[in-house]
């Protein structure tokens, strides 16, 4: 079994906590942080396992830009990471 390593993002909205995946687009929420936190990992157990089921999880990592080093997966590696803004 592969180990999948996945960046998680925490952020406050309407009073909860959103917890997300954006690499792969899953999100879910709590009420604190720890609890979005928990939350979002069950739902990427959830989606794993549908991936797994359908045959589509090697396809879906690597076309979310994952890849795999031994038995594990990880995002490939950020030259640069920064936000940039434009005005419409």
């Amino acid at each position: 079994m592969a180990k999948i390593v996945f960046r998680t993002e925490i952020f406050a909205e309407d009073g909860c906590y959103v917890g997300i995946c954006p690499e792969l687009n899953v999100s879910s929420f709590g009420d604190t942080p720890d609890d979005a936190k928990g939350s979002l990992e069950e739902a990427m157990d959830a989606f794993f396992e549908e991936c797994r089921r359908m045959g589509t999880l090697n396809e879906v990592l690597e076309e979310s830009g994952f890849v795999r080093k031994g038995d594990t997966w990880k995002l490939r590696e950020r030259i640069i990471e920064s936000q940039t803004a434009s005005v419409l």
